[in-house]
C-alpha cells in the first residue's frame, strides 16, 4: 500500500471496472499534460483504426482486464453473427476520455468503444461522432435481452447511444463465517446494519471499509447513505434538480460523521485489494463496492457464494421505495470507423444470450441480459433480490452529472473523508461548483 500522503493525493482518475487501483497522480493542473501525452498514445492505440481484417471489429477501451471477456464475447459473436470483436486497449487510463473525443474528429477513429453510461455518454453523443442505437435497443428489449429499466442510462435527448456491456451491482461484501461467529446475518433493515457495526466493533473487527485511496472511491459512502435515506433526492441532486446545501444532503454527511465518531472505519488510505483481504481474513467486517471487485476476494482466498457473500444496503427510510446502485459500461459505435458496417453488425449481436453469457461469465460480473444465468452464486442471489423486490436501479455517482462537476465533487468528498468536521463547508463548496457546472451544461444544451 502507498504511504498515506501519496495515497490521498488527488488527481484525475476514472473508476475502473478492474480489481486493482492504480497509483494516484498529481493534482488537477496535470490534466493538460496528460491530454498532450494521450494524443501521442492515440496514434499508437488507434493504429488499427485503418480497419481490422474482414469479419473482425476492434473495440477500444481503457481496461486491460476486460480483454479476456471481450475476446470470449468476440468468439461467441463470430458463431452467431459472423463478425468477431477484437479488444484493443488505449494505453492511457487518465486521458482515455479526452483521447476518444479528439479521435472522433480524425480519420483514426476506433470502430467501437467501451465507454461510460450516463452524462459521460451524453457528453460523447453531443460531439455527433457516435451512432444512434435506438433500434438495436428496441430489438433487444422486444426479445427480453435487456432490462428496460436501464435504458435511461444510455439515452440522450430521447435516443439511445450505447448498449449495456455489464451490470455491476453496488453492494456490501461480508464474510459469512465471520458473521456467523458473531451471531450476525446479512442485515435487512437499517437498524440491523447499525447493530452489526456495533457488534463487530465490540469483537475487535473493524466494521466498515472507507477509503480515499485512488481518489475516485471518495464518493462511495455519500452515494450509498444518501440513496438509502432519500433515493428520490439522490436522483434529483445528481441530475441538478436539487442542491447540496439541502438539509437532506447534510443529513447524509452527518450520518457518515457518526460512523467516524464510532470508530467504525478502516484507515482512509486502505485500498480495495487490502480491504478485500481484510474481509476474507476476518479483520474487516463489511466492504462497499461494485461486484466487479469480486476478483479481489478470490485472490485473497475467498469464495463468492461461500465464505464471501454480499447484501444490498438496507433503506434507512423504510417509507422510501427500495433501491440499489448499479453501473454499466456502454458499447458505442463511432460514425467514422473504417469498419462501420461490421461494427453495426456487432452492435446488433451484442445482446444475444450466447455473446452476453461468454462475456459476463468470463468477467464474473452481472449481466444486462436477464435471460443469462448469473456467473456465480453470489451474483445469482443479488439478481434474485433485485427481481423479487422490484428494486429501483439508480446509476452510480460517477456517471451522473456533468463530468467536470463529478470530478471536482469527488475531490471535495475526499477532503470531507480526511476532515469529517468540515462537512458543512464541503457542502457549500460542492454547491458553488454545481451552480457553475450546471449553468455551463444547460447553456450547451441549447445549441
Amino acid at each position: 500500500m502507498s504511504s498515506k500522503g501519496a495515497a490521498l493525493m488527488p488527481g484525475r482518475r476514472h473508476p475502473p471496472e478492474s480489481v486493482s487501483l492504480p497509483t494516484p497522480r498529481s493534482p488537477l493542473t496535470r490534466r493538460s499534460l496528460l491530454f498532450a501525452a494521450g494524443a501521442g498514445a492515440l496514434a499508437t492505440a488507434c493504429g488499427t483504426a485503418a480497419g481490422q481484417p474482414p469479419g473482425k471489429v476492434g473495440v477500444h477501451g481503457d481496461n486491460s482486464s476486460w480483454e479476456p471477456p471481450l475476446a470470449a464475447a468476440g468468439k461467441a459473436m463470430k458463431s452467431v453473427a459472423g463478425v468477431q470483436l477484437v479488444p484493443e486497449v488505449i494505453p492511457s487510463l487518465e486521458s482515455f476520455e479526452q483521447i476518444v473525443k479528439s479521435s472522433l474528429r480524425t480519420s483514426k477513429t476506433p470502430d467501437m468503444l467501451k465507454y461510460w453510461s450516463g452524462y459521460r455518454l451524453q457528453d460523447l453523443a453531443r460531439t455527433g461522432g457516435i451512432t444512434e442505437m435506438t433500434g438495436y435497443w428496441k430489438r433487444a428489449e422486444d426479445r427480453g435481452w435487456v432490462d428496460p429499466a436501464m435504458r435511461g442510462a444510455f439515452t440522450y435527448r430521447g435516443k439511445v447511444y450505447g448498449l449495456p456491456m455489464n451490470l455491476a451491482y453496488w453492494v456490501f461484501f461480508y464474510n459469512t463465517e465471520v458473521f456467523a461467529e458473531h451471531g450476525l446475518r446479512a442485515p435487512t433493515t437499517w437498524d440491523q446494519f447499525l447493530a452489526a457495526c456495533e457488534r463487530l466493533k465490540g469483537n475487535g473487527v473493524v466494521p466498515l471499509h472507507g477509503t480515499a485511496d485512488g481518489r475516485w472511491p471518495s464518493f462511495i459512502w455519500f452515494m450509498e447513505v444518501l440513496s438509502r435515506q432519500d433515493p428520490t433526492f439522490y436522483d434529483d441532486l445528481m441530475n441538478g434538480r436539487e442542491r447540496y446545501t439541502d438539509p437532506r444532503a447534510e443529513e447524509a454527511l452527518r450520518t457518515i460523521v457518526t460512523f467516524f465518531d464510532n470508530d467504525w472505519f478502516t484507515a482512509m488510505d486502505m485500498n480495495h485489494a487490502d480491504a478485500a483481504a481484510g474481509v476474507v481474513h476476518g479483520k474487516v467486517g463489511m466492504m462497499p463496492g461494485g461486484t466487479f471487485f469480486t476478483p479481489n476476494f478470490v485472490a485473497a482466498g475467498g469464495k463468492p457464494g461461500g465464505n464471501i457473500d454480499a447484501f444490498i444496503l438496507p433503506m434507512a427510510n423504510p417509507a422510501a421505495r427500495p433501491c440499489m446502485i448499479f453501473e454499466s459500461s456502454a458499447l458505442v459505435t463511432t460514425n467514422k470507423g473504417q469498419d462501420h458496417t461490421e461494427a453495426l453488425e456487432a452492435a446488433g449481436a451484442w445482446t444475444h444470450p450466447e455473446v452476453m453469457r461468454a462475456f459476463a461469465h468470463t468477467l464474473q460480473d452481472g449481466c444486462p441480459n436477464p435471460t443469462v444465468e448469473p456467473a456465480n452464486p453470489m451474483l445469482a442471489g443479488l439478481a434474485s433480490r433485485v427481481r423479487r423486490d422490484n428494486l429501483t436501479l439508480l446509476n452510480r455517482f460517477w456517471e451522473l452529472g456533468p463530468p467536470e462537476l463529478v470530478e471536482a465533487t469527488v475531490d471535495d468528498l475526499a477532503g470531507f473523508l480526511l476532515n469529517p468536521s468540515s462537512y458543512r463547508k464541503v457542502l457549500r463548496t460542492m454547491q458553488d461548483r454545481a451552480d457553475e457546472s450546471w449553468k455551463v451544461w444547460r447553456e450547451a444544451e441549447k445549441v
